[in-house]
């Protein structure tokens, strides 16, 4: 027999290690020698008051064993001779669609601009230390995407979508931890993550499948409204019959593609702001009300924060626990960051996106020249904005949170995670007011929802202006593009995914929608 049960243990009782058994058998009203064993099925941490409590939900095994197999099976075949389904971009969405094709019995081929994991560092390291930004390599571009290097957070609202179990299985399948299967935040961490991608790459390459690095696509050939093939930027040209389109939230030049051959876009709202940067610490003692370091126990505290400022949210984004703020900008002349963390999380500083909402049909009227494209054009302002402020590096511009919320210059800024470096920078002036004001008005309510958390030890670094696509790509129902017969654009890039799991739900529904046309 199985039972399924809530338990709460607090901190003190997390530490012997059979609580949990003891517990279930009073609960259950049994002797403990009848419980064969206890799967966690849920974990989480209530700190909301003094006393921490672990809440857990847990199967209890009444004399019968604990199963030692997954209810999930991945049954991939032989797919070197099967039809063919071309994916551009190899991130969460491009390789899950890989993935659910051979599933289908269908061959994916892969377009990927950037290079694979390994390759790829010597490139973020430029960016790093030589402040170089290969535009095919970086943070956002490469073998996983965006989410190759960063905190590897496996939050979704998208439960609507497909099954996220499955994709939290595949994910184990290919060397993650199944602590992810139980934590209720779950994280991989960056340095787990380029393992676990190139594991995917290996099973879609053994399977028959292809995968081309360093393969970028420059062109559409379109005839009778039907996607005829695509062009590489090598000249090469490959004829296609259906293409999932998952090239991220960054490929700009895809958009500006698609809007060149009149293929139909839509603006859509995101947001844009900065990101916060505070010692760890300060944010464990504000949310474990202790006065010194956490317990050993509690993992690095994160925090969610949202605030409505004169009709738009201000609100906290991909917040990174003991993490470090990354240089993200995908082409010269632009900043760009971006927070990740490791898996232990324990880099000594805590930091954030705090972001506003963008209402594109509200909020950029000088931009209407753009069309659709207006909230791209928008970003690449600020971005600008911020390079040159920064000094027309990868140095980024900054400011201590107080000043800034405060209106004046900072005269010195406290040690900061970001490599290439800050430069002390009016943010409260060159933030266009309707992201800036709105950002001061945010952080001082944070500050009294959160007391401790407005401080001068913390920096505000600019921008965080890629939190999602500023450009929609339309489908119909069955995914696919509504003037264009064999394009089905897919994840961040589309639009259409917030990300790493509900990209990849997204990327095995256009795979299984695609393979309906051949």
């Amino acid at each position: 027999m199985v039972q399924e049960i809530q338990l709460r243990v607090n901190l003190f009782e997390e530490k012997q290690t059979d609580i949990l058994e003891r517990k279930a058998s009073k609960q259950l009203n049994i002797d403990a020698s009848k419980i064969s064993g206890i799967k966690v099925l849920r974990k989480s941490i209530d700190a909301r008051k003094k006393q921490i409590i672990f809440n857990y939900k847990v199967a209890v095994y009444i004399n019968e064993p604990i199963p030692n197999t997954s209810d999930y099976t991945f049954e991939y075949k032989d797919v070197s001779s099967a039809k063919e389904i071309h994916i551009v971009g190899f991130g969460p969405a491009g390789m899950y669609a890989a993935l659910r094709c051979i599933e289908l019995g269908y061959k994916p081929i892969v377009l990927e601009r950037g290079k694979n994991v390994q390759d790829r560092r010597r490139d973020l390291r430029a960016i790093n230390q030589q402040h170089y930004v290969n535009e095919d390599s970086n943070y956002c571009f490469g073998e996983g995407g965006a989410g190759t290097y960063s905190d590897g957070k496996l939050y979704t609202r998208s439960l609507k979508r497909g099954d996220v179990r499955r994709i939290f299985e595949n994910l184990v399948y290919h060397g993650a931890t199944d602590q992810i299967l139980v934590d209720a935040h779950p994280h991989i961490g960056t340095n787990k993550l380029p393992k676990i991608i190139q594991n995917i790459r290996e099973t879609i390459l053994k399977y028959g499948g292809e995968i081309h690095f360093e393969t970028r696509v420059i062109d559409f050939v379109i005839k009778n409204n039907k996607l005829q093939a695509i062009q590489l930027q090598n000249e090469k040209e490959m004829t296609v019959n259906a293409v999932i389109l998952a090239t991220g939230h960054s490929s700009r030049d895809i958009y500006e593609l698609l809007h060149r051959k009149n293929i139909l876009l839509q603006a859509k709202s995101f947001a844009m702001g900065v990101r916060v940067e505070h010692p760890q610490q300060i944010i464990d003692q504000i949310q474990y009300s202790c006065t010194g370091e956490r317990d050993a126990l509690l993992p690095a505290a994160a925090y969610s924060l949202v605030h409505q400022v004169r009709n738009r949210g201000v609100y906290s984004f991909c917040m990174c626990p003991g993490g470090f703020i990354v240089p993200a900008a995908t082409a010269n002349g632009e900043i760009v960051v971006n927070g990740m963390s490791p898996s232990r999380r324990n880099n000594k500083f805590a930091n954030s996106g705090i972001v506003v909402e963008i209402n594109v049909d509200k909020d950029l009227p000088k931009y209407e020249q753009y069309g659709v494209l207006k909230g791209l054009q928008f970003q690449k302002d600020l971005e600008k904005l911020a390079f040159n402020a920064g000094g027309k590096s990868q140095v980024a511009p900054a400011q201590r949170l107080t000043d800034f919320v405060e209106g004046k210059l900072s005269n010195s800024l406290n040690d900061t995670s970001y490599q290439p470096g800050l430069n002390s920078s009016p943010m409260h002036s060159i933030l266009p007011k309707l992201i800036g004001s709105r950002l001061r008005k945010g952080f001082s309510a944070f500050g009294k929802k959160m007391h401790g958390y407005y401080t001068e030890e913390a920096n505000i670094i600019g921008v965080e202006s890629r939190t999602s696509s500023p450009v929609n790509i339309p489908r119909k129902e069955n995914l696919e593009h509504p003037q264009i017969e064999g394009l089905f654009p897919c994840g961040e890039g589309g639009g259409y995914a917030g990300g790493i799991i509900s990209a990849a739900m997204d990327g095995e529904r256009c795979a299984e929608f695609a393979s309906k046309l051949l």
